[in-house]
């Protein structure tokens, strides 16, 4: 709850800062434009935050700006994540042997400080960096592929031995925040760079989260795939039999999965630059 808790706070004082902004020139309007970069994932199959599988990941942004240091930006964002055991060093997870891609369809909300007065084609407050916090609700459905190379869905296998109607969502939701910096190229043309952790509310963007199911059980209802997917261990009995692992851990259900998506973004302004001193139109989108 405490990421709750900081996105609470953040649109507090968005909400004040906004509503007390002073009589200074202000920036307001609407700029547009799409963004392309790069996605990586963060959860049980890379437990050392590694950085060496990022997937192309893009999207379409609209930002109003309030005023030169404060503003909302909607977002929807396309990523695929993956991940295999086989990077990793450590001993359980490489006989654990899993691997998943996943692609994420986002949408995020999120309020924006700039931690420099910014205005559209002033000569000296052309850029800033700024902070963000927001929400995102995000659909992805983990797939994984057979040694024969299939890719097949996982939600569908319950593979930590799920009842039929009792398998994870799809869709869920996520608390965003990041750091970026902007800058203009003209009056009207700006360009983004930005990096943003989702903390997602669902341990499942991998298919991996508690324990090993029932085998008996988990082939009766879905099929041997099911089984063969939910453990692909590399670790064999005396008799060469895969070892039975019902009830041992699979995944760590303590901590929730991330993504991040980074990249650059061009954007267009439609807004203005107002002075509220005067109110004759000549005061009204002059350069600054």
């Amino acid at each position: 709850m405490s990421n709750f808790r900081a996105v609470f706070v953040f649109a507090v004082a968005f909400i004040f800062l906004s509503a007390s902004a002073s009589a200074q020139l202000e920036m307001r309007g609407l700029e547009i434009g799409p963004w392309a970069g790069a996605s990586v994932y963060f959860g049980d199959l890379n437990t050392d935050f590694k950085l060496n599988r990022p997937n192309v990941a893009g999207g379409f942004a609209a930002r109003y700006n309030f005023n030169h240091r404060l503003a909302a930006r909607l977002s929807f964002n396309y990523g695929r994540i993956e991940a295999y055991d086989s990077d990793s060093s450590n001993p359980f997870e490489l006989n654990r042997n899993l691997n998943f891609q996943n692609d994420i369809y986002d949408g995020t909300a999120q309020f924006e400080f700039n931690f420099l007065p910014y205005f559209h084609g002033h000569k000296d407050h052309f850029f800033t960096p700024y902070a963000y916090a927001g929400i995102s609700v995000f659909t992805h459905s983990p797939k994984t592929r057979t040694d024969a190379g299939q890719l097949v869905e996982l939600r569908d296998l319950g593979t930590e031995g799920q009842m039929r109607g009792d398998e994870y969502l799809t869709i869920n939701g996520a608390i965003t925040y990041g750091l970026g910096i902007k800058w203009d190229l003209s009056y009207e043309i700006s360009m983004d760079v930005n990096v943003g952790l989702r903390n997602a509310r669902t341990d499942y963007l991998d298919d991996v989260s508690t324990l090993y199911p029932d085998r008996t059980d988990l082939i009766r209802q879905r099929g041997q795939i099911a089984y063969d997917l939910s453990d692909r261990s590399l670790a064999l009995d005396t008799a060469g039999d895969r070892i039975d692992r019902q009830g041992e851990q699979r995944g760590d259900d303590s901590l929730m999965d991330k993504y991040i998506f980074a990249g650059i973004g061009i954007n267009y302004y439609f807004g203005d630059v107002r002075c509220p001193d005067y109110g004759n139109k000549k005061s009204r989108r002059r350069r600054r």
